[in-house]
Parts: C-alpha cells; structure tokens; sequence
C-alpha cells in the first residue's frame, strides 16, 4: 500500500464517538495561582468549563457525561474550601438544572449524601425529580463519591441480603456487583479523561473504568474547553478497544491454540 494510500485510509477511518466519559476535573486552585485570582474564583471558572463541555458533549453526540465533583477525601481539605465548594454547587443547581431539563438532560448524582446538609440533599433529590423523565443526554454528578466506597455498598446490599436468606453467597460474581454498582443502568464510561497533568484515576469508578480508555492532559480544568475536549475524542476515535481480545479474529489473550 502506497504512504498517500495509508494517509487517505487514515484520514477517511470514521469516527467513534464514545457513548459515556467521565471527568476528573483537576486544576482549579492551580488555575487560580496561576491567574492571581482567589481559590473561589478559580472553582467559579470551573464551572463555567462544565458548560462548555456539556455543549461539546451535545455537539459530538456523547450520550452520558460523568463528572467528579467532589470526592470522599475532598472533605479533609480545608474547611473554607469544603464550605465554598458545596455552596458552589448549591448555586449551579439553583441556577443551571432549569436549563438542562429545558435542553432534555436527565441529571443524577452518585455518591453517600448523608453528610451534606438538608438543604444540599433536597436541591440534588429536585433536580433528580425534575429532569427524571427527559431522554436527551444524561448527566451524571459524582458528590462525596469514592469508587472503594461504591464497592464496599455493593458488598454491604449484598452481605445483607445473605443474611436474611434472599441471596446463595455462592452465587456472588461479577455480573451481580455490576448490576448493583452506581449507575449500573447506564452505559460503563467509554473514555475517562483527567486534566491538570496528574496521571491517576484518585479513587474514581474503580468498578466501572476496567475497560475504560484513560486520557491525560496537563491542560487546568478551567481552560479546559471545546478543542481540548475534541482532541481527547480524537485520540480516543484513534485507539483499537479489544476488552481482553487478542486479535480481530476474537482469540482471547492467554488461551490455548492447538498447532
């Protein structure tokens, strides 16, 4: 095969847009630094790079978006912070969940909400309630979330259920943590991308990313925009996804092949 050949296979390969990616938006106090502005300004400005996301979301036809929002270690950092951060989020819902549902976005929230205030938990089971039956994209918020916390749940639902008798511990595999995981109804993230230049998922849908294609980049969370979400798409449209399979002939890896 010819280089022009090779390059127009290339160029005309079509795109695979993934149906769910998760974000671990990291940066904001770094942003901050860097402009000379407060640590609130900066969690300000990244919220202004969730819009622009949702929109990409909606441009490229990305059917789920999961965003970690605040994480279980999250309440060690200090106490301002927490505060400014969960009033953050207060504000967004009060003012952006009416927009969403007028655009058909269905909104969830994962996560143990029993240390956030009332006020904190009513706004998020509203939102929830508003936009419940929408069937445009979906939403999804990660608050007080931990993927060791989601799977110690699975595994409390599930010790609970052997306790009363509803449930053969010997019938406990994979397929039944997945069906009781957070979100186990929709699709597993296709592609998790994490800004901010840090190479790891910190304790994020560990259950869920097994499969999933992890995306670096050292671009903050606030400048974090529509090209940048583009290129994460591009490379992701790039990579062969074989979920344990060796080859296209579908051999998996490690089993026996007679000569």
């Amino acid at each position: 095969m010819s280089d022009s050949q090779s390059r127009g296979d290339s160029e005309n390969r079509e795109t695979v847009v993934p149906h769910h990616v998760a974000i671990i938006m990291d940066g904001n106090n770094r942003w901050a630094k860097r402009n000379g502005v407060s640590g609130p300004a900066g969690h300000r400005a990244g919220v202004e790079a969730v819009r622009n996301i949702l929109r990409a979301c909606r441009n490229h036809g990305v059917e789920v978006l999961t965003l970690f929002a605040f994480s279980s270690e999250n309440w060690g950092r200090p106490l301002p912070e927490v505060r400014a951060l969960l009033a953050l989020l207060s504000r967004y819902l009060r003012s952006e969940v009416r927009e969403l549902h007028k655009d058909g976005i269905r909104l969830r929230f994962i996560g143990e909400r029993s240390r956030f205030s009332a006020r904190l938990q009513r706004l998020m089971q509203q939102s929830e309630h508003l936009t419940a039956r929408n069937s445009g994209a979906t939403v999804v918020i990660a608050v007080d979330y931990g993927g060791q916390w989601d799977i110690a749940e699975v595994a409390r639902k599930l010790a609970r259920q052997a306790q009363r008798g509803e449930l053969d511990p010997e019938t406990i595999d994979a397929d039944m943590i997945d069906r009781n995981i957070s979100i186990a109804d929709l699709p597993r993230p296709d592609l998790c991308i994490r800004t901010g230049g840090d190479a790891r998922i910190s304790n994020f849908m560990l259950w869920h990313f097994a499969y999933s294609e992890l995306y670096f980049t050292n671009t903050l969370w606030p400048d974090f925009g529509e090209l940048e979400f583009a290129r994460a798409l591009a490379d992701y449209s790039r990579r062969e996804r074989r979920f344990g399979l060796r080859d296209p002939d579908g051999l998996v890896a490690g089993a026996e092949i007679d000569a």
